[in-house]
């Protein structure tokens, strides 16, 4: 009997299925953020970040266009099993005749869509409301009627690219709107931001696209940089939006406060909405969009998934830029810290657990998730990654120590 063999056996006396826990991560496609690898600075050049973002640290190699960060993804991609997506933000457009973010067509965006179709990716889209003049102040919430028409355009817009997105590969693309809109300090009219938010959406969302190629959502924050005090696009407005004209809440791990929980979120929603979409980050503090590790929290997320039977309904996205380490090992980090999650809660016998609460056997069910903890999951993962073709272990840092070494040492 080989090793992985003798583990499945294990699993098996706890009731799990390993081959049908392997089966079922190979068909959860995670959407992975472009901007990892350009500490999200885009192609449009137009000057430092704002509107609350900012990427710390300086670690050399960073993708310098479009070239560039294709290749680094592919990099990334090749060390990550299973297939997947490809998140993009709408600063991300390429070619020279790239007008402003008001005007932009799918064609500005038929570079990624040929990237993906080579690659066997889906694409997910944002619209980016921040890093941009017309954005000092407030976007879609702002009093300024110019300034508020542009934001709603490039609204409507970036819908009708992520519609491209679905029909051009077969793959739904998830379409996400986040605005940095709110104030530094208290503010006198916490309503009429929020009204004139509310009315910009209504005519973002008035256009009827092809449910099967976009999905919309919107992403709440409880607070940003330099908007300490006022977020227009809070939860419950979202939350209140996203229920009342069938559009998505998109839970970001790091937009809640640090002692609430996402995963707790999880089920309270699946119970309203027939979709789920989240960004997986991780905040130290506050939302300092760290790479995920293995950690608890990261486990219950998935773990609710799991339970809820809710992996074909969530569109799972990362959205971490850290610039202080490889941004290609951020990448490959990040991604298989979120599929080992996924695998550690397949290989629970969630349906025992569940049925002890229900009995009120609480002292069984402490001991059987603390023993369940220190089930073999690390051959598991192995397994994955070698019917994947890609490295086990650690042996992945090698690749990307010598793509640093031939290939990022030498971009100035």
């Amino acid at each position: 009997m080989t090793r992985f063999e003798t583990v499945k056996a294990h699993y098996g006396d706890y009731g799990v299925d390993v081959d049908k826990a392997l089966n079922a991560l190979a068909g959860v496609r995670i959407s992975m953020h472009c901007w990892q690898g350009d500490d999200v600075t885009g192609f449009e050049n137009k000057g430092s970040l704002s509107g609350g973002i900012a990427a710390t640290g300086n670690y050399p190699g960073k993708a310098r266009n479009a070239e560039e960060l294709m290749a680094d993804i592919k990099k990334a991609l090749s060390l990550i099993p299973g297939k997947h997506k490809l998140n993009l933000h709408a600063s991300y457009a390429i070619g020279g005749d790239v007008p402003d973010r008001d005007k932009l067509e799918p064609k500005h965006f038929s570079a990624w869509v040929d990237f993906a179709r080579a690659e066997d990716l889906g694409l997910d889209f944002n619209p980016t409301f921040f890093s941009h003049p017309r954005a000092e102040g407030l976007t879609l919430s702002s009093p300024d009627e110019s300034v508020r028409r542009f934001w709603i355009e490039h609204g409507k817009a970036s819908r009708r690219i992520a519609e491209y997105f679905g029909k051009a590969l077969g793959i739904s693309a998830l379409n996400n709107i986040w605005i940095p809109d709110g104030y530094k300090d208290i503010p006198a009219d916490r309503l009429g931001p929020r009204a004139r938010l509310r009315a910009s959406l209504d005519e973002v969302f008035a256009e009827k696209l092809d449910p099967a190629c976009v999905i919309d959502c919107v992403e709440s924050k409880v607070f940003g940089i330099g908007l300490e005090s006022y977020t227009v696009g809070s939860h419950e407005f979202y939350l209140a939006y996203a229920a009342k004209n069938n559009v998505l809440c998109l839970l970001d791990t790091g937009h809640f406060h640090p002692t609430e929980m996402v995963s707790d979120k999880i089920p309270s929603l699946l119970l309203f909405f027939g979709r789920l979409a989240l960004h997986v980050s991780r905040p130290v503090r506050w939302d300092s969009d760290h790479v995920i590790i293995f950690d608890e929290e990261l486990k219950e997320i998935a773990k609710e998934l799991v339970r809820c039977n809710a992996l074909d309904k969530t569109l799972i996205g990362l959205d971490f830029f850290d610039a202080s380490i490889n941004r290609i090992a951020a990448w490959v980090t990040g991604m298989r810290n979120m599929q080992k999650a996924l695998l550690y809660a397949l290989l629970m016998p969630h349906e025992k657990l569940a049925r002890l609460q229900e009995e009120g056997n609480f002292t069984e069910l402490l001991v059987l998730m603390e023993e369940c903890k220190f089930l073999p999951f690390a051959d598991v993962w192995e397994e994955f990654c070698v019917r994947n073709n890609v490295p086990p272990r650690d042996a992945w840092f090698k690749t990307v120590l010598e793509y640093e070494k031939t290939i990022l040492s030498k971009r100035a």
